[in-house]
């Protein structure tokens, strides 16, 4: 029972990066070493900004070629335990072709970022990562500052929507094949763990891997995206393993890549309910997810929460959103949860949609 506790929650939360430098020192690599091709149309260089934590955070930034005066900007994370080198780097990429100023940033604890022990992920630092790259972009003598959006892919779609409940500095968020991490990591997939007694499970079996780690001074791995792939394995599963461990979108600093996140490392999304106020989100909001994604539930949800003040999945009822009208839930047919990662070879992608909607909230 705690194996399987362990494993599914592992297979949830999907891993973080690989070793990296203490709290104030972080080495770049500067050779091109990302999943996509180098696009001719801009300019692209390693930057570092720090958060209110006090953590080191390294980005991506991508200026359209030949950009005059202050642009928008929009800043990009995710997927939950990928990096800047993956798909937020080709999201901010290609929102920069668009014209937008865009950075892609390895979170806290992960990729190129700093911070110790590495792997590990919390609710209130992620959101903060999202807030300290608005404060990197709205410095910046190229941005307009009141013209500032984020993206947010997979896991790092509700905590855009997170950030944008917290930071009006945020104009407009686009939360693609979103996952609403407090609520899997406590309920399981499709609420089916919704117990006090599953939940209890999975305190002690996290609770007796930290005793175990600190008796052994040193930390677990529960493990990347499986590997070899199990013939029986989920479909979501076997799309993960087709981004993340084939040459398609596997990266040497990407946790889901390799060996994972700490066994302890994300407890506090468990124990923690964090899209509480979406309901009373007032800038633009964009949820994008696939019809065939086995996380659409989280994203239609979280909608008609952000909507309605109330939706299945949410034990909350709070009043509706004040500003409705510039709202808007996006459907992509036959996309899976990570077609919308890179594309899937399909051109899954609504980059003409996003584009429109970022452009028309920005103004």
């Amino acid at each position: 029972m705690k194996r399987l506790v362990l494993y599914i929650y592992t297979m949830f939360v999907a891993l973080t990066a690989m070793a990296c430098p203490s709290n104030d020192e972080v080495k770049l690599v500067q050779d091109w070493d990302k999943t996509f091709p180098k696009s001719e149309k801009v300019n692209h260089k390693k930057v570092t900004f720090k958060t209110q934590y006090g953590l080191t955070l390294a980005a991506d930034l991508y200026i359209p070629k030949n950009a005059e005066g202050k642009l928008p900007a929009i800043a990009v994370s995710g997927p939950f335990g990928a990096v800047k080198e993956q798909s937020s780097g080709l999201y901010a990429q290609t929102m920069a072709e668009r014209g937008f100023i865009t950075i892609a940033f390895d979170p806290s604890f992960t990729g190129e970022s700093s911070g110790e022990p590495r792997r590990t992920a919390s609710p209130d630092i992620n959101t903060e990562d999202f807030l300290a790259a608005v404060d990197y972009l709205s410095m910046r003598d190229d941005v307009d500052a009141g013209r500032i959006a984020i993206i947010g892919i997979c896991g790092w779609g509700g905590i855009a929507l997170n950030a944008a409940a917290q930071d009006p500095r945020i104009k407009a968020t686009a939360a693609i094949t979103m996952y609403d991490l407090s609520r899997g990591s406590g309920n399981g997939y499709f609420d089916a763990n919704d117990s006090e007694e599953s939940r209890y499970s999975a305190r002690k079996a996290w609770a007796e891997a930290r005793t175990a780690d600190l008796k052994n001074k040193t930390f677990t791995m529960a493990g990347g995206v499986v590997d070899p792939l199990p013939k029986d394995a989920p479909q979501f599963v076997k799309d993960y393993y087709a981004y993340y461990k084939t040459p398609r979108g596997y990266h040497k600093r990407s946790g889901n890549s390799n060996d994972g996140w700490r066994t302890t490392g994300c407890q506090a999304y468990a124990n923690t309910r964090f899209l509480y106020y979406i309901n009373e989100i007032r800038s633009a909001v964009l949820i994008v997810h696939g019809e065939k994604a086995h996380s659409r539930y989280f994203g239609e949800s979280a909608f008609r929460y952000m909507m309605d003040g109330k939706a299945e999945g949410y034990d909350f009822v709070r009043k509706p959103n004040p500003v409705p009208a510039n709202k808007q839930l996006l459907i992509i047919p036959g996309a899976s949860h990570c077609d919308l990662y890179d594309g899937g070879g399909k051109g899954m992608i609504p980059w003409d949609n996003i584009e429109e909607f970022l452009k028309k909230n920005l103004k």
